[in-house]
């Protein structure tokens, strides 16, 4: 039986084991053809509020439990994943609009942050300090939160959640988690299978599907210390408002607008693919995505030529043909917003040199060239596969032109000169950047986050998650209590 049987989660969401939750169910649909794949339940307030309790009450046991066994559930959780490699590839394919090739990077990425998970469980989590009388002990050490909320997006279901469930389970603590409703099953119904497969004790992972109001349940449970956010900038404001009035920390990954700089002594070939790969990969819609081309105006012509001549050879249509390399956004609603700031950004000047025409949810790569820092393409984070081109004259107005964004989170630079990358780089207002490389860019053991309109300059990766899954207790000890002067 395929490790994603709708027979297991038809109707049903995973709280304490599958049970049927008290929202109205929600159709799970193919994002290319509109085909219903099957019925999701969905949780309500009071099935967040259940799972809260249940929650806090098994994450005791599990943070006492011995760390060689946290780090064996998250190797098992790698091994289910790997072992179903095929069927969740086809799934996701059918519920994201996503290419073969996309999704199979996704499981690869996912396997990296589980393994990186359980890297966590053994490092070192305190510091000896000293006391001011001798014979006592004094240490700061790292202690779990206790129950974790998750609210993950749609475009990259799987890694983008995985990347905070797997670390906050791996140190101890139980997790609440939101999948986004156009991904429930790849981003919700897979991690509780894989983790249910593993071993993991029921109580600890609950995946609640629902919209809005589910989530805004999730943030203001009472027994969630921390929240996990990844999604749109407008969304995170919220989730970030509700959660300070709570005083709960947040850790918020947002949107972007991300610059590709390609100086007058960059290679041309390969500043082209990487720009075609950081702007079309899953149709743009990824927060990383490269969504404003920089180009030197010795380098424009050629570049805009190259790009145009490249999208214009991409297969457009259903993803499960092998053939498609552009394959639908998650709507048609998302592609009708996407056509409204290509139309405007025309109107506005810019110059449609490929693409620009919409089939339902499906959008032909689209180059616009001499896009001005006045149209909505230089200033929206489109999230399709809309590539603006703007032209600059100097380093010095490169730098000004990547900097003019409410955005922070990745930006890349074409250089023949390393030197001269590193020197624009330490200037960019910008979470991540990459010289010679493109912008759609992360690894499991790197912190990953930006600032601005991007995030709270939360970081997911590495040791990095200790600071967002753990807190600090400082604990002293003493073989015989003190005397104080009363």
């Amino acid at each position: 039986m395929s490790i994603l049987d709708p027979v297991i989660w038809t109707g049903r969401l995973y709280s304490a084991g599958w049970c049927e939750g008290s929202g109205a169910p929600a159709a799970v649909l193919e994002a290319a053809t509109g085909t219903r794949l099957g019925t999701i339940g969905t949780a309500s307030a009071p099935d967040v509020e259940a799972a809260g309790a249940t929650a806090a009450a098994t994450q005791p046991r599990w943070a006492a439990t011995a760390f060689t066994e946290r780090a064996a559930v998250m190797h098992r959780a790698v091994e289910a994943l790997e072992a179903n490699r095929d069927d969740i590839v086809d799934f996701m394919i059918r519920e994201t609009g996503c290419t073969r090739p996309k999704a199979t990077q996704e499981i690869v990425k996912a396997v990296g942050e589980i393994n990186a998970a359980a890297a966590l469980v053994d490092q070192p989590y305190g510091d000896l300090l000293p006391h001011e009388t001798p014979g006592v002990l004094s240490m700061a050490r790292r202690v779990p939160v206790g129950v974790v909320g998750v609210i993950s997006p749609w475009n990259a279901p799987l890694m983008l959640a995985i990347r905070a469930v797997a670390p906050a389970l791996a140190l101890g603590n139980a997790v609440l988690l939101k999948p986004a409703p156009e991904a429930s099953v790849s981003g919700g119904v897979l991690l509780a299978r894989i983790f249910e497969e593993a071993g993991l004790p029921v109580g600890l992972l609950h995946v609640l599907p629902g919209g809005a109001d589910t989530g805004e349940a999730v943030v203001r449970s009472p027994h969630t210390a921390v929240i996990s956010f990844t999604g749109s900038s407008a969304a995170g404001r919220r989730v970030g408002e509700i959660a300070g009035g709570m005083l709960k920390r947040v850790v918020l990954e947002l949107g972007g607008n991300n610059a590709h700089i390609v100086l007058d002594d960059a290679d041309l070939e390969l500043a082209v693919n990487n720009a075609a790969w950081g702007s079309l990969l899953h149709q743009g819609q990824i927060c990383m995505a490269t969504g404003r081309h920089l180009v030197h105006e010795s380098l424009a012509d050629e570049y805009v030529e190259r790009l145009t001549t490249y999208v214009q050879s991409l297969a457009v249509g259903d993803p499960t043909d092998p053939g498609v390399r552009v394959g639908p956004l998650i709507s048609e609603r998302q592609a009708n917003r996407v056509h409204e700031i290509v139309t405007a950004s025309i109107a506005a000047g810019s110059v449609l040199r490929a693409g620009g025409k919409q089939d339902g949810p499906f959008y032909t790569p689209t180059v616009l060239d001499r896009v001005t820092p006045s149209a909505r393409a230089f200033n929206d984070e489109i999230f399709g596969p809309v590539l603006p081109i703007t032209r600059f004259s100097s380093d010095e107005e490169a730098v000004e032109l990547a900097n003019a964004t409410r955005y922070g989170l990745s930006a890349a630079i074409h250089t023949g000169s390393m030197g001269r990358g590193l020197d624009l780089a330490a200037r960019l207002h910008t979470g991540m950047v990459h010289i010679n490389g493109q912008t759609i860019n992360d690894a499991p053991h790197v912190p990953m986050g930006g600032t601005g309109d991007s995030g709270n300059g939360g970081r997911y990766g590495g040791h990095w998650n200790l600071d967002e899954f753990t807190q600090w207790q400082w604990v002293t000890a003493r073989s015989t209590p003190g005397a104080y002067p009363i």
